[in-house]
């Protein structure tokens, strides 16, 4: 697991050292050739704090949810099974590929999208939007144009909800991934959308990790 992260690490570098730091994420899953096993980081199970909120946040049928950067599929998964319409994108073909291979049967709709372009008829067209650890692997100015680009996906009283790590205090700059501190996901609401829940953890690992799990509505059209 320490050579896979550290190996990672040094891809992440020299894409970004190459003037593409998001570039390496392709390559990342590339490698993996298919084998999910290879993705050291994936839970492989949708993330509980997503569950217990579905759980406690019933949807009626049809309405449309957004998945970014979905990685392996399992939280776009879920959201399907408790009857949301999901698309759930990731810029990796790779990614995509595996989801597909993982759920042929998957009644989400998977695609190859660039969190930084994607289609136009998404903006503010979605019911719930769900976003987990993307903003943390991101650099630079990339990082609060992320938080831009996923807020700008909530319809009017639509929701986005956010699930990361956490940290107090400055950055060491070789530090990767970045977790994300109060102020920076503040940035939800900095760009347009209210706080409506906000949880700061400690999980179950060791030693414990320390995340935050969010929730941000946007106000209703004028």
């Amino acid at each position: 697991m320490k050579d896979a992260k550290t190996a990672t690490r040094q891809l992440a570098r020299e894409y970004a050292a190459q003037g593409d730091p998001d570039g390496w994420f392709e390559e990342f899953y590339a490698r993996a050739d298919g084998d999910i096993q290879k993705v050291y980081w994936a839970d492989l199970e949708p993330n509980p704090l997503l569950v217990d909120w579905l759980e406690e946040n019933p949807a009626p049928p049809g309405r449309r949810a957004i998945t970014i950067g979905c990685g392996l599929g399992d939280d776009a998964e879920l959201l399907a099974q408790y009857g949301y319409q999901v698309v759930a994108f990731d810029i990796s073909a790779s990614a995509i590929a595996m989801c597909r291979q993982r759920y042929p049967a998957s009644r989400v709709d998977y695609l190859v999208a660039d969190l930084f372009d994607y289609p136009e008829q998404w903006r503010r067209s979605f019911d719930l939007v769900y976003e987990c650890n993307t903003v943390q692997i991101l650099s630079g100015e990339n990082r609060a144009k992320s938080i831009v680009a996923i807020a700008e996906l909530a319809a009017p009283l639509g929701e986005v909800l956010v699930s990361c790590r956490s940290r107090d205090g400055d950055v060491n700059p070789q530090a990767f991934p970045i977790e994300l501190d109060r102020d920076e996901i503040d940035g939800f609401q900095r760009a347009g959308l209210l706080e409506t829940h906000f949880l700061a953890y400690d999980d179950h690992q060791d030693p414990p990790v320390p995340h935050f799990f969010a929730v941000y509505q946007r106000p209703p059209a004028a």
